[in-house]
């Protein structure tokens, strides 16, 4: 699925709902203690949606993938002043909540890995690079792709004695 705007990406969606659960979760008593605990966790879960957004519109793929790394390492530095809290004896009333901000951190981490993961292996360079001719080349593969997806799919139901389905695991 193509998404138009960050708005719409789960992972922000994710990321956001990360930020939002930490500043709540640093508006208790054990955070208002001296030093800079409860402004670096939240720099860092604000972080995570800022950095997706901030590579989306770039416009280049290589400038999203840059952020999204960024906005992975952020998770990563949530997840790790969420365990340095979890083993403080005077947070034992926010194991709960910081077991489930745990599990959101390390969801957001694997979504931008999977992102990540398939921006890296795409031969499309970003908005920015894709002029008429470009655009043209892609959508042709692309729709080209999809007409041999159903070709395979209609031979097979057609004869499946003779075509292997081509939406089985192989």
């Amino acid at each position: 699925m193509k998404y138009a705007r960050f708005e719409d990406l789960p992972v922000w969606k994710s990321a956001l709902e990360l930020a939002r659960r930490v500043y709540a979760l640093t508006r208790d008593r054990f955070f208002s203690q001296p030093g800079d605990l409860r402004d670096q966790i939240r720099r860092a879960a604000l972080s995570v949606s800022n950095n997706i957004a901030e590579g989306f519109e770039r416009g280049s793929t290589s400038e999203l993938l840059a952020f999204l790394y960024i906005a992975r390492g952020s998770a990563g530095e949530v997840r790790s002043m969420l365990r340095f809290v979890e083993g403080a004896s005077a947070a034992a009333h926010l194991q709960e909540e910081i077991t489930s901000l745990i599990a959101l951190a390390e969801g957001c981490s694997r979504q931008i890995r999977g992102w990540a993961d398939s921006l890296q292996n795409s031969e499309i360079k970003g908005q920015r690079h894709l002029n008429d001719r470009a655009r043209r080349v892609f959508e042709g593969r692309r729709d080209a792709d999809a007409f041999r997806r159903d070709l395979a799919r209609m031979l097979h139901e057609a004869h499946p004695d003779i075509y292997p389905d081509p939406d089985a695991k192989k």
